[in-house]
């Protein structure tokens, strides 16, 4: 939980600072603060984030009319969107795949589960370790929805259907950054600290999809990550058998069918759209793919790798966890899903977008095998996650 200035500076100083320590109260720190120069300011915010791309940021695109449609979905939702969520006493939880530590024999399990993990290699963990920061950024994505207008979390504790669907799937979602966090930390095979340290500036420097608080884009995007997860787990499910980690299959494997679950109930989200407001919702898909699905984690950074995530990525890549080749793919796959090439009835506006969505997926396609094509030879790079071991990237 966060302080605010007033709550520290409220506690006395006298008790915390006395001859004999050359510590500094809460009050005097503040005060010292409070009388910085404005570089130091501007320093100590910049310490705080990684670097960033800088684009102009679009705000409440959604026009009122559209906003009515989100508030006339509400039932519908309950219906057909609520149902997508598991009851807790009926989901898994992280403590089923791990060793229990209430047993005798919780450190022969420990010990199990390392022995089992030092078969893996380091490329491996470093996608893994990627995975679950992406994760646990979580706190991030669930603002982000709450940004969106028309079916934000107004309390934070609303009764609305989509208020309900978001708090219930970030807690279902919860559990996948969990799990991991306790794998990697009992395998010991990654350093937990310039891990929880990522963690920390991914979280503190948010995301930006550009996603302009309107469901219609919010709602794309959610579909292609939902999507793009599934892949990505269930590809560290494949690769973990192969290692020989069974428990580790099955803990990525469990995690990607979640994420399968969620991608059915926000593509369901968009179908729904496109059968009221066909011209409206292939214009925003259009728009989304114009500006590109950035990742949740783009702003990744370990406060030594300015191009962590670039880097992660390539890894990722070269080991076919998630590549541009499944980018093409998953917007094949939900153009089929929404049947956009049989919409009608479009603007002239929808048709040219219609027409652009439909030949993206080949194009980005021929894109990336020219990009192959001009590759440079692959370097070496040290990830902090690994104790600075390199990787080819």
């Amino acid at each position: 939980m966060a302080l605010s200035f007033n709550s520290m500076m409220t506690f006395p100083s006298h008790n915390l600072l006395s001859k004999s320590h050359n510590l500094r109260s809460p009050k005097i720190f503040m005060a010292s603060t409070l009388h910085s120069s404005a570089k130091e300011r501007e320093n100590l915010k910049k310490s705080f984030l990684p670097p960033r791309e800088v684009h102009v940021q679009v705000k409440h695109s959604l026009p009122p009319q559209q906003i009515e449609i989100f508030k006339s979905l509400e039932d519908w939702a309950d219906k057909n969107i609520l149902v997508h969520l598991k009851p807790v006493e009926k989901c898994w939880q992280p403590q089923d795949f791990l060793p229990m530590p209430e047993s005798d024999g919780f450190f022969d399990q420990v010990k199990e589960l390392r022995e089992r993990a030092k078969e893996i290699p380091d490329d491996y963990f470093v996608v893994l370790v990627g995975d679950m920061i992406t994760e646990e950024a979580l706190p991030t994505y669930q603002t982000m929805l709450n940004t969106l207008d028309g079916v934000r979390d107004e309390t934070g504790a609303s009764l609305t259907s989509w208020a309900i669907w978001t708090r219930a799937w970030t807690a279902e979602e919860n559990r996948h950054g969990d799990l991991l966090n306790k794998y990697l930390y009992l395998s010991g095979r990654v350093d937990m600290k310039q891990i929880e340290k990522t963690i920390q500036y991914l979280i503190g420097s948010g995301m930006d999809p550009k996603t302009e608080n309107n469901p219609y884009l919010g709602f794309i995007y959610t579909s292609f990550q939902e999507r793009a997860t599934f892949i990505s787990h269930g590809n560290t499910a494949r690769q973990a058998k192969e290692h020989g980690d069974l428990k580790l299959a099955q803990i990525c494997g469990t995690i990607a069918s979640d994420e399968k679950r969620h991608e059915t109930a926000y593509t369901k989200i968009v179908e729904k759209l496109f059968e009221i407001d066909p011209d409206g919702t292939v214009l925003a898909l259009a728009d989304m793919m114009k500006k590109k699905i950035s990742m949740p984690a783009h702003l990744m950074y370990d406060g030594q790798d300015d191009n962590l995530f670039k880097h992660f990525s390539a890894v990722a890549q070269r080991l076919e966890v998630y590549t541009a080749r499944d980018y093409a793919d998953i917007l094949e796959f939900l153009v089929g899903r929404w049947n956009i090439e049989k919409l009608t009835g479009l603007s002239g506006e929808g048709c040219k977008a219609q027409d652009f969505v439909c030949r993206l997926p080949p194009r980005i396609r021929r894109l990336e095998e020219r990009a192959q094509g001009r590759a440079k030879q692959s370097s070496t790079v040290p990830f902090s996650w690994i104790f600075g071991r390199e990787i080819k990237v």
